[in-house]
């Protein structure tokens, strides 16, 4: 166990952060590890055997490797805003090649590349709408606009002989997430076939075939109202589904190796991870890997449809991207380890519950007690809402623990991996379904003897950070303090500073009604409720709020009127900032982070307020 009152071991340098894989034949892929100052990577040939030396640049999860291994893609957003040019930078760090010139600044919302590295292809967003863009590399002035839609669409994927790209598209659904497949033809833009599979539930492409003249797409579909995989062909029309009836929950669909017909598969039941394999012929499933832990995180509205996977090599053998609670992210080709996990203390398992809010749904609780006298309770919501806290290795909860606090993390209403019904649980809601689901966490804690008003705290980053701090107005007995990391705390103050891409996204969310129906009257008045800032004179907890300055998903004007507000009603209140966008960068950033809310935690129970801890950040 690490010794209390340090955290070094448990947020070591060199952590895995990602394996991205290129596309072609080689099988390269770009390995991107959290170092002490920000993320870095290296090339990763499974062929050779061999990882290349670092990158004289920084990249991370957003970044792509071209075919060749010779240049990396990723946005230039000034240090983490989000919006910026599309670039490539050459391995050595010495040229950089604008891939969007002249071109207002983007959001990045699809990255692909054709198997020869000879066209990117990317889904960006602008104020002018949705885009799919195809860029020759080597002459990105010539870039052409496959599709443009007020609408959301997101990643776009190209076929192996580079002749189509289709893209999860929203305009039969205007406002809503509930994505059809649209296939263009690259030639002339026109459109070839749409996969739509409404009423029964959105759907999502996942791939075309690798097979040179194989034009056919791998899906993820709803109609079961949980992810099942689908291939379809676009040209002819034919499709497969695989309704899976063994499986009770969701089964993400993660990759295809269509010259062997072998499908990978996550069977995600209970919100509990397990590799599986089907063969698209016989429509066998085998278990690959069931050991516990998750081998695929979903981040479904970035640049990539995952921040990790597990992924099919060309040669069709798995690539096994694999933590668990105690042990940091791993790479393994099948059952040979490919690079190892870091070394960290021994830590402790979460034990997975099933809570019952209170109209009787049932969310995923997360949760451990210290082995020694409990100190206090830390509730983490995770920064979705279409986000999962999995069984993976989390540096601060395992400190938690260490300094003898009890831990949950809550999968609430809007968590995706427990199929539609829970995803789209909070549209309409204003917050309300996942105040309940919190509220239902809490009580299910303090019957067993955990979660006391005086020494609990609910932290949480992004939206997260905003449940954190609503939490605190709406639910003020249950709570001593909120570590809200780049939280949103007054919407209407953040509407003209938000990129656009979010501000398209929250525009329709708030607007809905329970069934998904978009009612833009709705939006005034679930402003007010979905705002924290509008419960400041309920509020009794002390308040962290530690904010990036180049933020565009939770801007800094929002933060501020929020504290001001808060202090105007007596309240305890510290806004601190880093010099970053929507995340802090590098592993001491998030060790340091640590370390102040239990800074913070410990002056709580020491009877001080916050506000007396407060540096020249808070200004």
């Amino acid at each position: 166990m690490a010794a209390i009152g340090t955290s070094a071991d448990r947020f070591p340098s060199g952590m895995l952060l990602t394996v991205r894989p290129a596309a072609g034949a080689r099988g390269l892929c770009l390995v991107a590890e959290d170092l002490d100052a920000g993320a870095a990577g290296r090339v990763w040939d499974p062929g050779a055997g061999t990882f290349g030396p670092r990158l004289p640049f920084g990249v991370g999860f957003g970044s792509l490797l071209t075919p060749d291994g010779a240049w990396v893609i990723d946005l230039d957003d000034n240090g983490g805003s989000e919006v910026g040019a599309l670039v490539a930078r050459s391995m050595d760090g010495s040229r950089t090649r604008v891939l969007t010139p002249g071109r207002d600044a983007i959001v990045m919302r699809g990255l692909e590349t054709t198997r020869d590295g000879s066209h990117v292809l990317a889904t960006v967003v602008d104020d002018d709408g949705h885009h799919v863009l195809w860029i020759p590399f080597d002459a990105p002035e010539q870039v052409r606009t496959l599709h443009s839609s007020p609408e959301e669409v997101w990643f776009a994927h190209v076929s192996a002989d580079a002749t189509l790209v289709c893209a999860d598209t929203t305009d039969h659904k205007p406002g809503v997430r509930r994505p059809a497949v649209t296939v263009f033809d690259v030639a002339t833009g026109a459109v070839v076939a749409v996969a739509n599979d409404l009423p029964d539930g959105p759907i999502r492409a996942v791939r075309f075939s690798a097979v040179a003249g194989d034009q056919r797409v791998l899906l993820s579909t709803e109609r079961t109202g949980f992810a099942r995989p689908a291939i379809w062909d676009p040209v002819s029309g034919e499709r497969r589904d695989y309704d899976l009836p063994e499986f009770t929950g969701e089964t993400l669909v993660l990759d295809w190796h269509a010259a062997t017909g072998t499908i990978l598969l996550v069977d995600a039941s209970e919100g509990i991870q397990r590799l599986l394999v089907l063969d698209e012929h016989s429509g066998a499933v085998r278990v690959l890997r069931d050991e516990p832990g998750s081998y695929a995180e979903p981040d479904v509205a970035d640049v990539f449809a995952y921040y990790s996977q597990s992924f099919l090599g060309p040669d069709g053998r798995a690539v096994i991207v694999t933590s668990n609670w105690t042990t940091p992210l791993h790479l393994r080709r099948e059952t040979e380890v490919v690079l190892p996990p870091i070394d960290v203390p021994p830590g402790q398992d979460l034990e997975s519950v099933l809570v019952e809010s209170a109209d009787g749904t049932r969310v995923q609780l997360w949760w451990a007690a210290p082995p020694g006298p409990v100190r206090g309770t830390i509730l983490d919501v995770h920064g979705g809402p279409n986000l999962v806290s999995l069984n993976q290795y989390r540096p601060a909860l395992q400190a938690w623990l260490d300094h003898g606090f009890a831990v949950a993390t809550l999968n609430y209403r809007g968590s995706v991996m427990f199929g539609r019904a829970i995803r789209e649980g909070f549209w309409g809601g204003a917050g309300d379904r996942e105040i309940e689901d919190i509220d239902a966490a809490i009580r299910w804690l303090r019957g067993r003897g955990l979660a006391e008003p005086a020494t609990t705290y609910i932290t949480g980053p992004s939206y997260g950070g905003h449940l954190s701090l609503l939490s605190i107005g709406r639910l003020p007995s249950h709570f001593a303090g909120a570590f809200a990391v780049v939280a949103m705390a007054d919407w209407q103050a953040a509407w003209a500073e938000m990129n656009p891409a979010l501000r398209k996204t929250w525009t329709s969310f708030l607007s809905m009604d329970t069934t998904g129906e978009v009612d833009p009257r709705r939006i005034d008045e679930a402003l007010i409720r979905f705002s924290a800032i509008n419960h400041v004179a309920a509020v009794t907890a002390s308040a962290w709020l530690f904010q990036g300055s180049r933020d565009t998903r939770t801007p800094p004007t929002q933060a501020r009127t929020y504290a001001d507000a808060l202090r105007a009603a007596g309240g305890d209140v510290i806004v601190e900032w880093f010099d970053a966008g929507h995340e802090p960068t590098g592993i001491d950033s998030v060790r340091e982070e640590f370390e102040r809310e239990l800074e913070l935690a410990t002056a709580h129970a020491d009877g001080r307020r916050w506000a007396t801890l407060a540096d020249q950040r808070d200004t």
